[in-house]
């Protein structure tokens, strides 16, 4: 007899048996199955097919973990430290890393990492460089350094096993697309995936931009291999009424040629180095979108080049609500 009742739901939704797919594990969850748990919360965190609840999924995963369930500790860690479903807590975070990391080694590691961190109690930068402009019409300022070597290598291990082929915004539908003007691939790490070093970093950022870690979107990985590119684009995006109002590049890793960002209207081209940040407005003071942060990452010529990108909204963004959500 079959006893792995989770797959046995995955191949019931695949068959469209939905109805049936939540009645089983809702029977292994009733029964405290610390995989059932977890499957029911993440299903409510997917909105299929259970109804979005992001509270409801946390109370599940609470479940899961206090039953011995690792990845639904390190989803609880996420979830409490960006405030899905309740207020973010980053001291409750910690502390629920550290619980999680006397059974997990990648725990054990994002807890090593992140008290090399200087850090305030809710895990802001306790200093912040002040960035250095080098460029006008856009004005464009450089941080050397940003981030470390390991903080750049944990970002990009956060991203590689979901990198895929990237996508544009549709100008006319506002929905991604493929298109040939940008050739790399990417990844999105999303909400459930904001280590507590991830999040330690996009409140860097907010600081280095003057603006809240909450105005931001989730953060994107980059990876650019040998005649890849982003043609010349501006990271507006269209019919929106809260617009990307700037942009953050962070460099990941050197040892590759080519593949540097270069801002059309004023001849800038910046050079990527391991950890450098360079900031960037895409609108100007009224709001309106600037035609002249039109830039474009050159092909790569020879190795690869990672890079992750914060692009920042006017106001607080949601991944979860709204009809801009990232997956």
């Amino acid at each position: 007899m079959h006893n792995d009742p989770i797959a046995d739901a995955q191949a019931m939704l695949a068959a469209g048996r939905h109805a049936d797919a939540v009645a089983l594990v809702a029977r292994h969850a009733a029964a405290g199955d610390a995989a059932a748990l977890f499957q029911q919360g993440m299903w409510h965190l997917t909105g299929v097919p259970l109804p979005r609840d992001v509270p409801a999924a946390r109370a599940l995963l609470r479940q899961a973990t206090e039953r011995g369930s690792i990845d639904a500790g390190l989803i609880e860690v996420a979830l409490t430290g960006n405030g899905s479903g309740a207020t973010a807590d980053w001291a409750r975070a910690v502390s629920l890393l550290e619980q999680v990391a006397r059974h997990s080694e990648q725990a054990t590691g994002e807890l090593g990492l992140l008290r090399k961190m200087a850090l305030t109690a809710t895990g802001a930068p306790a200093q912040s460089p002040k960035p250095r402009k080098i460029g006008e019409r856009p004005n464009v300022y450089h941080i050397p350094e940003l981030f470390s070597s390991e903080e750049c290598l944990h970002v990009a291990q956060c991203a590689v096993d979901i990198l895929k082929p990237a996508v544009v915004v549709d100008p006319r539908t506002g929905r991604d697309m493929a298109n040939p003007v940008r050739t790399s691939d990417a990844a999105v790490i999303g909400p459930t995936r904001e280590t507590l070093v991830i999040q330690a970093l996009n409140r860097r950022l907010a600081a280095v931009t003057g603006t809240d870690w909450r105005q931001g979107e989730a953060l994107s990985v980059l990876r650019y291999q040998p005649g890849q590119q982003f043609r010349p684009h501006v990271d507006t995006l269209p019919g929106t009424r809260n617009q990307r109002i700037r942009t953050v590049l962070i460099y990941l890793n050197e040892g590759f040629s080519g593949g540097a960002t270069y801002f059309v209207h004023n001849a800038l081209r910046v050079v990527p180095r391991a950890g450098d940040a360079i900031i960037f407005d895409n609108v100007r003071t009224d709001g309106s979108i600037d035609p002249l942060s039109q830039h474009a990452g050159e092909p790569v010529t020879n190795g690869v080049k990672w890079l992750a990108t914060r692009w920042i909204r006017m106001r607080p963004f949601s991944p979860w609500t709204g009809p801009e959500h990232i997956a």
